[in-house]
């Protein structure tokens, strides 16, 4: 099975699940995602609970919600929508109800999407307590006049919120920060593609030989899980991380995108960036304006970690956003693979980079090092010239990603030129 395979795969044992901020969807959610990181040789996440009432910087953390059952009845005794047939047709963290209403009060706690009428859409309440559904916007114009049951059976109670988080040590303390979130009832691009990601991530830098760095990965609700998570982490994170990436609606195969950092001048955005450049020149470039996901939160004022946003179409900017339509036939293996590939590449880049300057006095003599062709001819110094590029702009003052954008040519091909040199004792890393 192809890596991107398995993510989908993942992605889809995730997706049914009704989630929201709280409750039991986020807890079998991270019991899926850490059975199936045990069965891969990985450390399981660490779970944390943090009860309802608890002070997290300028918020609280919340009641916790429980859902049994929803639905809209006619008189005839149909169900005209139900929430065991999908989660999006009861409003997220909606209090119960249990009453039967006339057609005019019943549309005003119904939602819909105007501008795509056969999808039904995303609406939370987390912050205020109010009932309501959701429906298509054409099921909704079709609704004869009548009585109908409105039926909520759910609770807000004093209970937790949940996150989970992992750090896989390496030879250094500094850490790369890699983050999803898990609040999103069964959408896939805006939801289960963060978190299955993020599980092939911790195996892979688990298969890492020789980690130079510590790698921190966070999963829990957008927004209030974030900030939990710095309310209690915060002093180690600003001391420790020197690039993070948050990720967000991975599964698509339409773009590539980042949401940039604060002022687009952290590490996390130089490599991100770089890597985007040379894989595909028309991604999408978002400024910090554009935010919309935990961003918002790593790279406030004050917090200002090294955070970017990855994104294949970044959210609200595709059209099934928020909606029924971000199913799996949305996301597919060969999206997920390239996400994968962008980020492993990123960690590949963090890993390998230094600041290198030649160690010998002007122009090295490559033949005897066997770096250099013995026989002079037409097109003969054409596999070397990379190599003799680097050399040229090996003076100190540009790491991997200043030599590529001066050379022109991926960081994957710099690496094994600088390991080449490395070993030929022609260079050295003057950051160390």
């Amino acid at each position: 099975m192809s890596i991107g395979s398995e993510i989908y795969s993942l992605a889809d044992r995730i997706f049914p699940i009704c989630r929201s901020i709280t409750g039991k969807g986020v807890v079998e959610t991270l019991d899926i995602l850490n059975d199936w990181l045990k069965n891969n040789g990985c450390p399981e996440m660490n779970i944390t609970n943090v009860p309802t009432g608890t002070p997290v910087f300028d918020w609280t953390v919340p009641k916790e919600w429980r859902i049994t059952s929803a639905y809209i009845e006619n008189e005839a005794g149909d169900h005209i929508i139900d929430f065991k047939n999908h989660p999006l047709h009861v409003l997220g963290y909606s209090a119960p109800v249990d009453e039967w209403v006339d057609l005019e009060e019943l549309k005003k706690h119904i939602y819909v999407q105007d501008d795509m009428p056969d999808a039904i859409p995303y609406v939370t309440s987390y912050y205020k307590e109010r009932y309501g559904f959701c429906m298509t916007k054409n099921m909704y114009d079709s609704l004869p006049e009548g009585k109908y049951h409105m039926f909520i059976d759910s609770e807000l109670f004093e209970g937790n919120l949940i996150y989970a988080d992992l750090v896989i040590p390496g030879r250094s303390e500094k850490e790369v920060f890699f983050s999803s979130y898990v609040c999103h009832p069964q959408m896939a691009n805006n939801e289960a593609s963060g978190p299955a990601l993020l599980c092939e991530l911790i195996k892979y830098v688990c298969g890492m030989k020789d980690r130079r760095y510590s790698y921190r990965f966070y999963l829990g609700p957008e927004t209030i899980g974030s900030i939990t998570y710095l309310s209690k982490n915060l002093s180690v994170m600003q001391k420790n991380i020197i690039a993070g990436f948050n990720l967000s609606c991975v599964g698509d195969d339409r773009a590539y995108s980042i949401v940039e950092s604060r002022y687009a001048d952290t590490y996390a955005d130089r490599v991100l960036t770089n890597i985007l450049e040379h894989r595909e020149s028309d991604y999408k470039r978002y400024s910090f304006l554009k935010r919309g996901s935990d961003e918002r939160e790593y790279c406030a004022p004050g917090v200002d970690l090294p955070v970017v946003t990855f994104c294949r179409s970044k959210f609200v900017e595709y059209p099934e956003y928020h909606t029924s339509k971000d199913d799996m036939s949305l996301v597919s293996p060969e999206g997920f693979e390239g996400a994968y590939e962008v980020m492993t590449e990123c960690i590949n880049l963090l890993e390998n980079n230094g600041n290198f300057r030649m160690s010998v006095l002007c122009e090295p003599q490559l033949g005897k090092r066997g770096l250099y062709p013995d026989i002079s001819k037409k097109g003969s110094y054409d596999a070397v010239q990379v190599l003799r590029d680097f050399i040229a702009y090996a003076d100190g003052r540009n790491d991997l990603i200043g030599l590529s954008d001066i050379i022109g040519v991926p960081v994957s091909e710099l690496i094994p030129v600088k390991d080449k040199l490395l070993e030929n004792d022609l260079i050295r890393d003057v950051a160390e």
